[in-house]
């Protein structure tokens, strides 16, 4: 953008140097290795074993760096482990029957000399559930949440130039947070973020514009981290940008960072009068450019997004976006969708936030947990009021970082209007309720006072002392009954019904069979706490003092089967189902929620059997509906936008059409006709295109049709995908079905199927074109082709390795002037006499002539012990002699540093690795590169 010069400050490689540019910020989700079950940590018996494996860099078994990881299965983040399950009876039902357990992954990351003197740190987005995660064999994290992200800080352990940087992370997926379909493993985004040693830290810049009386200001706090070794002057310049990248005002901060410690700089932006405002309706999207500058160098900057609005809530008018009356009209959602689980796509993601969109929706709970930050992303830019919501209900010290991370990452997002801190906790009318809800409460409000605090109450709002006493906003969960005592009894705290509905359908189904847990589509079925899609909106829409409504749920979820149990392995109370296709809900909430345009529903579908009285359904906002059957009237009706329209018809093939008229005039019709027996496949592509960075995916509808094109309702053919396109899920929407979600062959259900692609890299590759093959016996079949638009830019990414066994881990005797036994070693008990040592620098001069012995114990891969191999010393200085079990294998006789390359014979069990250095008195020697040990050479 140009605004002020990218000049980086000279310097040399050193932990004070600032030359490699602001900041890299790197995709890290290649090269990952996977193993399905927990590997057990090797039993220490001798002190030698004690004594290392308590030291940094040491960690043992599958978290050592020298672990060979070779036959591991190779996945891309994010991975859901979970959702490649079979569906299994007697494993838990809230997670939809899928088995659940310990997981490991392992990486093998590389960086350049260019790297060394840089801030680098692994950002990990989500990892279900309890993760423990080592670099280099040094344990550096341990993350308690499925949910929150975990950044660390590898500068310390990292190595530069050909060695490999072991990441492993062990998952234990057995520990559940939440009643239903959590997922396992990497299931988010993995970054590196290289960084000068002053930087901005993660979420470090709070820019969120506020209003005062009748002027704008957009308060700056920004944190910055110093890893260098002297303390630092820099000025932060925040400039703020709107939509055209033109230049609306600028704030500038002074500030001096401690060496490896932080500080914290605050200014405020000059006011503004009249900024083009963010709502549901103007999705109007300010940036804040952040610069740490020295001169006329960048240390580091980073984008921010932020959005011009006011929010208030009143207690006896509801809600207030922009000081405009708004009703809040939202949807509760977990994170999985069919086929991926919680691993969802941006693509896919996007497609769920559309179809929200086209439901009338303006508001989203994220139930019960902290979300992808590419969904939070996304809520800003299609317009939905978020309620951001904490998972856990604890006040400790881990609990409340946790808390504190979920507000710092999302505070900058116009769409986040709630912070929620719980939902539905025991001890929510209880003294020790409150004053964990008040300790959560002020954690909130250090970071962001310019949103209300909240609580999802399903009782207790009638004790003498509750947590309604210390929030700002009570959200009240199926407690409809309540409004008005609630209201009477507090009539100046604002509420809104955060839980409502839990009602029950079957997508396509029209009869209730509660032996083949099939529920109805009319809305006649809620669970005994709820009310159906109707009834509960007519509660929120009819008392201004309820600020509106969050129904459960917008989307079917995995896991929660609720009223049913085996083979039921989703939900029933989605407004769409899992794949996100429509049920009748969807055109309830349409006329009850949307004004702007006309809305016409009309269910059920028309293939039934002679002499059957079919109930039918029309959902509308228009004045008035009006039924034929086969063209004939059954009969004109004023629209009831809360309770919809009925009539009772006798069925007889052909078509029932609703017309809906608005001032005497017709403005809307739709038709539902007899359809013939499937014929034919047909696919239908949510976008017309892919990007082709290897991440973008899209949700490709399945049909089967008739003769005429018409989709059969009551199809449920068994579909074979094939073509050039990647499937990376399946689904149908039947909470019934035990087939795989993932693979090549999916049923339909009820003339219906979803399959999910994702696209691959296009750059450098002339084919921009895939395409989707869908096969069914006694069906025509069908095939969709996706071109690939190129992306923008190619995606950055982490460099990673083959796995391969390096030795960093050496031990050098005490010089000698006689030559030494190769197979000499120090005592189990002796840990001095040696030293340790990492190769990859001399060790400097002789001091005289003489003899050094170096070793290293190791253990080779399972091929290399069954082929043999080859030890690649990258660059030895000195004349040396190398033994292998103290056998002779090789020599070096030129002192001059070079490469070395022995072959080493097929061998079980742990290996012994023997140099013997002859010294000269004031000669250098040494490893000034890593050591390899590989497979045999390729002829």
């Amino acid at each position: 953008m140009g605004l002020l010069p990218q000049v980086a400050i000279a310097g040399t490689n050193g932990p004070d140097a600032a030359d490699k540019g602001p900041r890299e910020t790197l995709l890290l989700d290649k090269g990952w290795r996977f193993h399905d079950g927990d590997i057990a940590m090797p039993v220490l018996i001798t002190h030698d074993q004690t004594y290392n494996a308590a030291k940094a860099g040491r960690a043992l078994g599958a978290a050592s760096p020298a672990y060979d990881d070779s036959d591991w299965t190779e996945v891309t983040l994010p991975h859901d482990f979970v959702s490649f399950q079979p569906i299994e009876n007697g494993t838990n039902v809230d997670q939809g029957y899928r088995r659940r357990g310990i997981v490991w992954y392992r990486n093998h990351l590389k960086f350049s000399d260019a790297d060394r003197g840089r801030h680098i740190e692994l950002q990990l987005d989500g990892i279900a559930t309890f993760a423990t995660i080592w670099f280099n064999g040094t344990l550096v994290a341990r993350n308690w949440s499925g949910y929150n992200s975990t950044y660390i800080d590898l500068t310390p352990y990292v190595t530069y130039g050909d060695s490999d940087n072991a990441l492993v992370v062990r998952v234990d997926a057995t520990a559940m947070e939440g009643w239903w379909y959590a997922g396992g493993g990497i299931y988010r985004d993995a970054w590196i973020v290289k960084r000068n040693p002053v930087h901005i830290v993660t979420d470090g810049v709070f820019a969120h514009p506020v209003k005062e009386g009748d002027e704008w200001k957009v308060p700056i706090e920004v944190t910055l981290n110093n890893s260098g070794t002297k303390d630092k002057t820099v000025q932060i310049v925040c400039t703020l940008l709107d939509a055209e990248e033109r230049k609306i005002s600028e704030g500038f901060i002074d500030l001096t960072v401690p060496k490896l410690g932080n500080a914290v700089g605050k200014a405020t932006m000059p006011a503004l009068s009249d900024p083009e405002l963010w709502s549901i309706e103007t999705l109007y999207l300010y940036r804040v450019l952040t610069r740490v500058t020295e001169g006329a160098g960048v240390w580091d900057e980073v984008t921010t997004t932020c959005g011009f609005r006011t929010e208030r809530f009143d207690a006896k008018t509801g809600f207030y976006l922009n000081d405009k009356p708004l009703k809040i009209k939202g949807v509760c959602l977990h994170q999985d969708h069919a086929g991926v689980g919680c691993a969802v796509p941006e693509g896919v993601l996007d497609f769920r936030l559309r179809k929200l969109k086209e439901l009338g929706a303006n508001a989203i709970r994220f139930s019960h947990n902290a979300q992808n930050k590419a969904l939070m992303d996304a809520c800003d830019r299609h317009g939905f009021l978020v309620m951001a919501e904490n998972r856990n209900f604890n006040a400790s010290t881990d609990y409340l970082e946790q808390l504190e991370w979920l507000v710092r990452r999302d505070r900058n997002h116009p769409s986040v209007f709630l912070w929620s801190v719980f939902n539905e906790e025991p001890m929510q009318g209880t003294e020790q309720g409150y004053e964990m809800v008040r300790r959560m409460s002020a954690v909130v409000k250090s970071l962001d006072t310019s949103r209300p605090v909240t609580a999802a109450m399903n009782d207790g709002l009638f004790t003498a002392l509750n947590v309604s006493d210390a929030v700002d906003v009570v959200g009240i969960n199926y407690q409809q009954h309540q409004y008005d005592a609630f209201h009477a009894a507090h009539p100046d705290i604002p509420m809104f019904s955060s839980e409502d509905t839990s009602a029950f359908m079957t997508r396509g189904e029209y009869k209730t069979d509660a032996g083949k847990h099939i529920m109805a589509s009319y809305d006649d079925d809620a669970a005994p706490w709820g009310e159906t899609h109707r009834a509960a909106w007519k509660e929120i829409s009819s008392r201004p003092f309820v600020a509106g409504t969050f129904v459960w749920t917008g989307f079917d979820y995995h896991g929660e089967p609720t009223p049913h149990t085996w083979p039921t392995n989703s939900s029933f109370f989605g407004i769409m189902d899992l794949c996100g296709f429509e049920k009748t809900a969807f055109y309830i909430h349409q006329a009850q929620w949307i004004d702007d345009r006309p809305v016409l529903g009309l269910v059920p579908h028309w293939n039934w059997q002679a002499g059957d009285k079919v109930r039918v359904m029309a959902c509308s906002n228009l004045d008035e509906v009006e039924l034929f059957v086969n063209g004939k009237s059954a009969g004109k009706q004023a629209v009831d936008r809360l309770n919809m329209n009925y009539w009772t018809v006798d069925y007889a093939p052909g078509f029932i059409e609703v017309r809906g008229y608005r001032g005497g005039k017709i403005a809307a019709r739709t038709r539902n006709e007899t359809t013939g027996k499937a014929v034919a496949l047909r696919l239908v592509k949510d976008r017309p295109t892919l990007t082709g960075d290897g991440r973008d995916a899209m949700p490709i509808r399945v049909e089967a049709i008739d003769a005429k094109g018409r989709v059969v309702p009551d199809a449920n053919h068994k579909v074979t995908f094939g073509g050039t396109a990647t499937i990376i899920g399946l689904g149908n929407g039947d909470p019934n079905c035990l087939e795989a979600e993932k693979g090549d062959t999916r049923s339909l259900f009820n003339g219906l199927a979803q399959v999910i692609i994702q696209a691959p890299e296009v750059a450098g590759n002339p084919a921009r074109l895939v395409n989707l093959v869908a096969k069914a016996d006694g069906l025509k079949p069908t095939n969709a082709e996706i071109w690939l638009d190129a992306p923008k830019a190619a995606t950055p990414r982490q460099p990673t390795m083959s796995p391969m066994m390096v030795l960093d881990s050496w031990f050098r005797a005490p010089d000698a002037t006689a030559r030494p036994d190769p197979n000499q070693r120090a005592a189990d008990t002796d840990m001095n006499s040696w030293a340790w040592f990492r190769p990859g620098e001399l060790f400097g001069v002789a001091k005289a002539d003489g003899y050094s012995l170096v070793a290293a114990n190791y253990t080779p891969f399972a091929s290399i012990q069954k082929n043999g191999g080859r030890v690649v010393f990258t660059s030895i200085t000195g004349t040396c002699d190398i033994y292998l079990d103290g056998q002779a294998i090789g020599r070096k006789d030129d002192p001059a540093p070079a490469a070395l390359t022995v072959a080493i014979p097929p061998f079980s069990g742990s290996r012994r690795l023997s140099l013997v250095f002859k010294l000269k008195a004031g000669e250098p020697f040494g490893f000034a590169g890593v050591i390899r040990i590989g497979g045999p050479e390729k002829t």
